[in-house]
Order: structure tokens, then sequence, then C-alpha cells
């Protein structure tokens, strides 16, 4: 399994609000890679807590014959058509682009100083990225953890918000 995760909380330009933004980004996203399955969308606060507005998430499957090094590439390369410009962490975003999970592989740069990281360091952390997970691919395992979205939901600290959008 090849798991993107996709966040925006500003309104982009040229697709307006943030959900119209991650359904473009899902269609730039497919004219690159295999869509094998998608989450519904989700409305969440930020994390950490901030004042910044409420983020729209969504998890896609993917399948390609890309090395993990031009997954990444192809997503960062997005992001940037999209206008996503990086100055902090954390920071409201246009776009944001996450390579969750490569099929099995684990990285071994878990700091983040060079090169891919994956699984993401933050994913069994995030109830907006396990939620859509949940929804999507309920049998899948983290490849450290050894772990389902729902025992990983289960044991979140309590105060994450998420919604799951109506269809639409």
């Amino acid at each position: 399994m090849i798991f993107i995760g996709l966040g925006a909380n500003l309104k982009h330009p040229t697709y307006g609000p943030p959900a119209e933004t991650l359904k473009a980004a899902i269609r730039a996203l497919n004219s690159i890679f295999s869509i094998k399955t998608q989450s519904s969308l989700y409305q969440s606060a930020p994390v950490p807590m901030s004042d910044q507005p409420w983020f729209f998430n969504a998890v896609i499957s993917i399948s390609t014959s890309f090395t993990l090094e031009e997954t990444l590439k192809s997503l960062h390369k997005i992001e940037k058509e999209f206008g996503r410009v990086r100055e902090k962490k954390w920071e409201a975003r246009i776009l944001d682009l996450d390579l969750l999970v490569f099929h099995k592989q684990v990285t071994r740069n878990r700091e983040q100083l060079k090169g891919p990281v994956v699984p993401h360091p933050f994913l069994a952390e995030r109830m907006f990225v396990l939620e859509p997970i949940q929804e999507i691919a309920p049998n899948w395992r983290h490849p450290v953890l050894n772990l389902n979205a729902a025992e990983m939901l289960s044991i979140l600290p309590k105060g994450q918000r998420v919604e799951k959008l109506p269809p639409g």
C-alpha cells in the first residue's frame, strides 16, 4: 500500500476553498499515479492547536512504478504547482501532500534531516490521517507498530477534533 495524505486550510487563487483545492489536487495526482481508493473529506482542527483555520483532509491509496524518491519528488512538484511555499513547520497552507506509507518500507532517517521518511513520523498520532485510513483500508497495519488504524485511534490522547464531511 502507498498512502498519500492531503491537507489544505487556505483558499487557492484558482480552485477556491480548501475542499475544492483538495479535489483539484486529487485530479492532479490521478494524472501521475493510479488512485486505487479515496477517503471522504474530513475537516480537522490544526495540530498542534493554533488560531489558523481548520484543515480539510483526505487520504488516497495509489499504485505506481515510481521509486520512493520519485514519488516524493512528484508530490513536492504538485505542491509547488499549486503555490505551496514552505516557510515554517505547521503553518497554514494552500496544499500539503504527505507520503504516509510506501509499501512496507521503513527508512532509518527518522529525524527527517535528509531524504524521505516512511512511514510518516506522525502518522500514528494524527486523527485526521487515521480516520481516513480506517475508512479506506481497515485491515492495513502500520509497518513498525503492527497496529491497524482503529487500534491506533483507540490509544490517541483526547483532544483532537475531526469531522467527516458529507459527500458532495
